[in-house]
C-alpha cells in the first residue's frame, strides 16, 4: 500500500510539474523566430531550457539587416555573458542583456516584480539565485545591486541574471580587467548574441525564415515553435510512461494484494468460523475484515503519500536539473489535490482487492471449517 501510494502521488507531481514547465516555456518564448550564429542552436536551447551558460556573438549590423527583411514586424537583441566559478564571482550564472527601447520579452516579466525602469548597474535575478543580505552580488570583483527577483519559471531562465545593455557592457569590461577574455577580437559595443523576431501578420515562420536566409549570411534561424514542439514531444513521452507505469502498477498491486489477503484470511478461517458459530452474521464478518483492510490501507496510503510528497517537494530543484527539461512545481492547492487523490485511491484499493476473499469467507460452512485438521 505504501508503494502504491508513493507511485501514484510521485507520478502525479512529476507529470504536473513537467506540464507546468512546458507551459511556462511557451509563455516566456514570446518571439516567433530567433537568429543566432551558425551552429549555436543547441547553445540557445541550453540557456532557455536547461540553464546551461553559454555565449556567442554576431555583428550588431546584422540586426539592422534583419529588420529590413520582408515579413519581420519587430525585433530586439540580447547580449549573453557568463560568470565563473572563481573568487572573482559569487556564483556562475548566465547573463542576459536586453535593449529596453526595443525589448518585448524580458520587460513584461520584470514589470511583474519591479515597477521602475531598470537602471545601469542594477540586476534582476532568476528565482534560483540568492543575493546577499545587502541585496548585492559580486561579479568580476565588482558589486552589483539586485533590484528584484523574478518568479519561478521551471526553465533555465531561473538560473539567469538580467540587465540592460549598458550593465552588460560594464560586466564585459570588468571581466576583461579581471583577465578574462571570452572571445578574442570581440567589440561588445558592436556585437549581439541573439536577435528575436516577431512576424508580421499574413506571413508564416517558414516564409520569413526563407527571406532571412536569402538576405543574411552566417546566421541560423530557430523557430521557437519547433523548439517547444520538440520539448513537448520529449515531455509527452516521459509523462505517458509515468501514466502507463502507474496504471500497470495499480493493477498488479490489486492482483498481488488479493492473493495476500486470501492467504491471511485462510490462516484465520477457524477464527471466523468460531465467530459465525457464536452468532456473528456474514455481514458482521465482512465488516470486521473490511475495517481491518481499511486500517491497513489507510496506514500504508498515509505513509506512501507523506514519503512521496516529502521527497518530490524537497528535491524539487535537483529533480528538475537531472531531468534536463522544463520543470515547475504546481501550486500548493494542486499539490494537496494530488496527494489527497493518491491517498484515497490507495485506500480504495484494499477493499477492492478484498472483495473476492470476503465472498469466499461467507460461502464456507461453519461446521466443516471447524472440523478441518482434526
Amino acid at each position: 500500500m505504501t508503494i502504491v501510494a508513493f507511485v501514484l502521488v510521485a507520478g502525479s507531481l512529476l507529470s504536473s510539474s513537467m506540464k507546468n514547465g512546458l507551459n511556462s516555456t511557451k509563455q516566456r518564448l514570446g518571439a516567433d523566430l530567433m537568429v543566432v550564429p551558425v551552429g549555436y542552436d543547441e547553445g540557445v536551447e541550453g540557456i532557455l531550457l536547461k540553464g546551461e551558460p553559454s555565449y556567442f556573438y554576431l555583428d550588431s549590423s546584422i540586426a539592422e539587416e534583419i529588420g529590413n527583411v520582408e515579413g519581420v514586424q519587430t525585433y530586439t537583441t540580447q547580449f549573453f555573458l557568463t560568470s565563473l566559478n572563481q573568487d572573482c564571482c559569487d556564483i556562475p550564472v548566465q547573463f542576459i542583456g536586453y535593449d529596453p527601447d526595443t525589448d518585448f520579452l524580458i520587460k513584461p516579466w520584470i514589470s511583474e516584480v519591479y515597477s521602475d525602469d531598470l537602471k545601469d548597474g542594477e540586476l534582476i535575478i532568476g528565482s534560483d539565485i540568492v543575493a546577499d543580505d545587502n541585496q548585492q552580488l559580486k561579479f568580476f570583483n565588482e558589486k552589483y545591486h539586485v533590484a528584484a527577483r523574478l518568479a519561478e519559471t521551471g526553465t533555465g531562465l531561473d538560473q539567469a541574471v538580467y540587465g540592460n545593455m549598458n550593465t552588460l557592457m560594464h560586466l564585459f569590461q570588468a571581466a576583461k580587467k579581471a583577465g578574462l577574455a571570452f572571445i578574442d577580437n570581440i567589440d561588445p559595443q558592436q556585437s549581439v548574441s541573439c536577435i528575436l523576431i516577431r512576424i508580421r501578420d499574413g506571413y508564416s515562420a517558414e516564409e520569413v525564415t526563407h527571406n532571412i536566409r536569402a538576405s543574411v549570411n552566417g546566421v541560423q534561424v530557430i523557430k521557437t515553435k519547433n523548439m517547444i514542439t520538440t520539448t513537448a514531444e520529449n515531455l509527452g513521452g516521459f509523462i505517458s510512461f509515468i501514466y502507463v507505469f502507474a496504471a500497470l502498477f495499480v493493477l498488479v498491486a490489486i492482483f498481488m494484494l488479493s492473493i495476500v489477503f486470501s492467504v491471511m484470511a485462510n490462516e484465520r478461517k477457524r477464527e471466523f468460523a468460531i465467530l459465525r458459530a457464536l452468532g456473528a452474521s456474514g455481514k458482521k464478518i465482512s465488516k470486521i475484515v473490511l475495517t481491518e483492510t481499511l486500517i491497513l490501507s489507510g496506514a500504508g496510503a498515509a505513509l506512501g503519500t507523506i514519503l512521496a510528497g516529502g521527497i518530490i517537494l524537497s528535491f524539487n530543484t535537483y529533480i528538475g536539473d537531472r531531468l534536463g527539461l522544463p520543470y515547475l512545481q504546481p501550486a500548493p492547492w494542486i499539490i494537496a489535490i494530488f496527494m489527497g487523490g493518491g491517498f484515497l485511491i490507495t485506500v480504495a484499493i484494499g477493499p477492492i482487492a478484498m472483495i473476492h476473499t470476503i465472498a469466499r469467507l461467507n460461502k464456507r460452512e461453519v461446521y466443516i471449517t471447524l472440523r478441518e485438521g482434526e
